[in-house]
């Protein structure tokens, strides 16, 4: 097996080429969110930003994005941006006092009475849990803080018996791990969040809170094709669904903090493991996300789990990781990313790292496009070739390439915004937006001519070029060639 050549930049290299082919997806908030410091985390390492729509106004969002876009211009980089939805969050009512505490052991009555609570009893303003628990059932508050057992569930309450009782505080979360909740996957507010994050060209849209594939469905046709939808798996009911689900997506978030609360904490890294793998062999992006570096929301340095926590991810051959408060609101956002970025970088550099990333089967489907795709990784583990040069209008030919885990990181040339922007989120996808071309001659020649712009490699370095017959034909993918840069190119 071929090893991959040591970097070489041409004198011709502009912009931002990552030495690493995961990707760093930074959420932005009160700590990040101005174009100063978007600008810096670019530059540490991120590749795409999340807004969580959870938090602060349309405003205040839109502002956010046309800081991203103002930072995007000047980088001369696409940048995805990725809107991400609160979805229905259950939560429980408010007490006389503002809090109440429920002793362990104890019965506790959740009820439909609007009255605040106590010790004893608090409102679940939501009246679809009424109709569907059993007797057995869990009820986890408070990020599973408190843990309560249905004795007895009637039209109107919920006799519940204090497995882990505790402090207990207005509106405190509530999940239900044991039965599918029939509630929309989008609530009124997400309805408006949606048509706004589309109105602001969000290149994808998180779902949050996915139980089942019609709530994908019912996504997508809201979105209607303007935005890539990922789907977020927090419930154990949406891995339960996950084929289904992936298949109406167009990626998946491993979402781990809710996803922990409502599994046992052993179950949550086999499952991640899991997921990753199927996600993988569809060709669709899959990013892990939650607490990867969380104690750097206040300390500048991660603990050595979480270094070892990011390093998995990497290992297991997810597309992209994703930092949360630690960028959105931590004291040290900046460096959350340059430490990942680090960690990245490591894991890819490890000697073991091809083999380990190569323990999922991602066996081609049987069609010519898929046949290239896979020959393109096996020509980089064959030859020395510093990158594969891809050619795509849809960003199907990259995913397909990316499917593989080459050696070699892709060179993604589209004529379309939005596609380089949304493969932003692609494993090993260094995405330029350019003309389309006209001829085969055209393609080598461009194809070259991008290469040593973007530091993929000098005179001498070979090349593999993708592409399709007719050009600009979606869905055409039928031509591979190895190409060697001259180095004149430019001339």
């Amino acid at each position: 097996m071929a090893t991959t050549p040591p970097f070489r930049r041409s004198p011709h290299h502009r912009g931002i080429k990552r030495q690493r082919k995961v990707k760093i997806l930074a959420t932005l908030g009160p700590a990040s969110r101005d174009k100063e410091t978007i600008e810096k985390l670019l530059k540490a390492g991120a590749d795409a930003f999340r807004v969580n729509m959870s938090h602060g106004d349309h405003d205040t969002h839109r502002e956010t994005i046309a800081n991203i876009r103002a930072v995007e211009k000047d980088a001369m980089r696409p940048i995805a941006v990725l809107c991400d939805l609160q979805g229905p969050k259950l939560r429980v009512g408010t007490f006389a006092e503002g809090k109440a505490f429920i002793r362990h052991g104890a019965h506790f009555t959740l009820d439909r009475d609007p009255t605040p609570g106590d010790d004893n009893r608090v409102c679940l303003p939501h009246p679809e849990l009424f109709g569907i628990l059993e007797k057995g059932q869990r009820l986890l508050i408070d990020d599973g803080k408190l843990r309560l057992v249905v004795i007895r569930a009637e039209t109107d309450s919920i006799l519940c018996s204090a497995e882990v009782g505790g402090a207990i505080s207005d509106r405190k979360g509530v999940n239900v791990p044991d039965a599918i909740v029939p509630v929309p996957a989008l609530t009124d507010k997400d309805r408006r969040d949606l048509a706004f994050a589309v109105d602001q060209g969000a290149d994808w849209i998180g779902l949050s809170f996915v139980q089942r594939p019609e709530d994908v469905a019912e996504a997508r046709r809201l979105i209607g094709g303007a935005c890539a939808l990922m789907s977020k798996i927090e419930k154990p009911a949406a891995v339960q669904s996950i084929d289904g689900i992936i298949e109406l997506s167009d990626g998946i978030m491993v979402a781990r903090g809710d996803l922990g609360v409502e599994l046992l904490p052993e179950q949550v890294p086999p499952i991640q493991k899991h997921i990753i793998a199927k996600t993988r062999a569809s060709g669709k992006p899959v990013v892990v996300a939650t607490q990867m570096l969380e104690s750097m929301i206040t300390s500048p340095s991660p603990t050595r789990a979480e270094v070892s926590d990011v390093a998995n991810a990497v290992y297991d051959g997810a597309d992209a990781v994703m930092l949360s408060a630690e960028t959105a609101a931590g004291q040290w956002p900046v460096e959350a990313v340059t430490i990942m970025d680090r960690i990245a970088v490591s894991v890819e550099h490890d000697s073991t790292y091809r083999e380990r990333i190569h323990l999922t089967q991602t066996p081609p489907d049987p069609t010519t496009a898929d046949a290239l795709s896979a020959s393109c990784a096996t020509i980089a583990d064959t030859l020395p070739i510093e990158g594969i040069i891809v050619f795509t209008g849809s960003g199907g030919s990259a995913r397909r390439v990316a499917r593989e885990r080459p050696a070699a990181p892709m060179l993604v040339l589209t004529p379309t915004l939005a596609t380089a922007r949304r493969l932003a989120l692609l494993w090993g996808a260094h995405t330029v937006t350019t003309k389309d071309i006209g001829s085969f001659e055209e393609m080598i020649a461009k194809g070259k001519r991008m290469a040593l712009r973007h530091g993929f490699g000098a005179a001498g370095t070979r090349l593999v070029a993708l592409a399709g017959v007719p050009f600009g034909v979606p869905g055409s993918t039928n031509l591979l060639h190895v190409v060697t840069l001259t180095g004149n190119e430019l001339d």
